[in-house]
């Protein structure tokens, strides 16, 4: 008789292997079944991107668009369309409310009248680069959105550093003074 934990074992093996042939199943574009003969359906999750604590962002909200870069780069640059258009619309994201009301709130010209976020990235010349650039400006936009501003409590200049100012002031009008022309007493 076998010990419970190595059947155990031999259960997680095989799921291991079931799930690893489901994978192949799906990149293979077939039906995948599982050692009783059972069919095995397979959920893939979407992409997420993390953004802050449990704030993620679907990459398939992001379209993307690629453009020929601008500048110079050899015979290649009029062949290949290296640079890419990322577009965002705020609005129609599964962004929480408050998030999508500070990133329109940024003063940003990224940001269009209409909430959609245009981001241009042509500093790399593979297409890969470029868009993994780009999509990590576009969390550093909305990372930047999301972090609270402290105001700044207004404060009364002290006495002494309000004698200091005075004093540079005359000081400075002194100097200025002397560099003036000498006027001829005769």
């Amino acid at each position: 008789m076998e010990p419970p934990a190595a059947k155990a074992n031999v259960e997680v093996a095989i799921n291991a292997i079931e799930i690893t042939n489901a994978f192949i199943a799906t990149t293979l574009n077939h039906k995948q079944y599982n050692t009783y003969g059972n069919p095995i359906e397979v959920v893939l999750s979407p992409p997420m991107l993390h953004i802050h604590d449990n704030l993620y962002l679907d990459e398939r909200e992001i379209e993307f668009s690629m453009i020929r870069a601008q500048g110079s780069g050899g015979q290649n640059v009029n062949k290949v369309s290296s640079a890419v258009h990322l577009r965002f619309d705020v609005g129609q994201s599964s962004l929480p409310e408050e998030c999508k009301t500070s990133l329109r709130e940024l003063s940003d010209r990224r940001l269009s009248k209409d909430g959609v976020i245009v981001i241009k990235a042509q500093s790399f010349r593979s297409q890969e680069k470029n868009r993994a650039d780009a999509i990590e400006r576009l969390l550093l936009l909305i990372r930047s959105a999301l972090q609270e501003r402290t105001l700044r409590k207004p404060t009364r200049p002290t006495r002494a550093s309000q004698r200091r100012r005075v004093q540079r002031k005359s000081l400075h009008g002194e100097v200025k003074r002397l560099r003036a022309k000498v006027a001829d007493f005769h």
